[in-house]
């Protein structure tokens, strides 16, 4: 087995391990919060932010790879790019499922139109469009120039998402930073700290894994490629 290969192994035990501390952590260590932050609800809070800041990670990472790529098309680029607005979309989609089965706990309602609900929604649609433009368009050089383009778009929209709340206001709660409540238990922050690792070590995982995937589809197409040429030679 190659370094790689024992790399990659290691990983994918250690993410298994760290959400599997962070899930019995959270739920049999982590106190309950106050009934006004949604009491046993506000657990989701462990796992909510962490994926919104994977969702981060994955879309600078698709932003950079996608502007290397129009600079200089590679197969690396490319691959790697497509594989982050996937981890992007997965991540996004766990935000917004979790954020509102909170919301509806504190706040009444599972969804407002608030500034950051809203951007991370946009956000997720481009690097969701990243996506479908791939899988159903021809996967010519300038589908995936275009698709380059969009998920550049997709990362400049993050720190919108991230100062949302400082500019226009809204309903999202401020937890940690300035006006924040903060965590009240140091198993609190020991839960969040966890989390971040967990989520962390996941989203490098996806990326790995997709972005090998993707690498191999172009390896098996361009000798698909090579063979018709080939045989419409011969």
């Amino acid at each position: 087995m190659r370094r790689t290969d024992l790399a990659y192994w290691a990983l994918a035990i250690g993410t298994a391990a760290s959400i599997a501390t962070l899930l019995a952590f959270v739920f049999l260590r982590v106190p309950v919060a106050q009934p006004e932050a949604g009491g046993l609800a506000q657990k989701i809070f462990y796992f909510h932010v962490p994926a919104a800041y994977a969702m981060y990670l994955s879309g600078v990472v698709c932003g950079v790879a996608s502007g290397a790529y129009l600079a200089r098309p590679t197969t690396g680029r490319d691959a790697l790019a497509h594989a982050a607005a996937e981890t992007a979309v997965v991540f996004g989609a766990m935000v917004l499922v979790s954020g509102p089965l909170w919301a509806r706990k504190a706040w009444g309602v599972y969804w407002t139109w608030d500034p950051r609900l809203t951007t991370l929604l946009l956000s997720v649609l481009v690097y969701g469009t990243v996506v479908l433009l791939r899988s159903f368009a021809a996967g010519g050089d300038a589908e995936r120039r275009f698709a380059a383009a969009i998920g550049v778009l997709g990362t400049v929209n993050l720190p919108i998402i991230h100062y949302s709340v400082r500019k226009w206001g809204g309903n999202h709660p401020t937890v940690i930073g300035k006006g924040g409540g903060g965590l009240r238990h140091p198993d609190m922050t020991l839960a969040l700290s966890l989390g971040f690792v967990a989520l962390t070590l996941l989203a490098v995982l996806l990326l790995w894994s997709r972005a090998r995937l993707r690498a191999a589809e172009h390896r098996v197409a361009s000798l698909e490629e090579r063979l018709l040429t080939a045989e419409g030679l011969s």
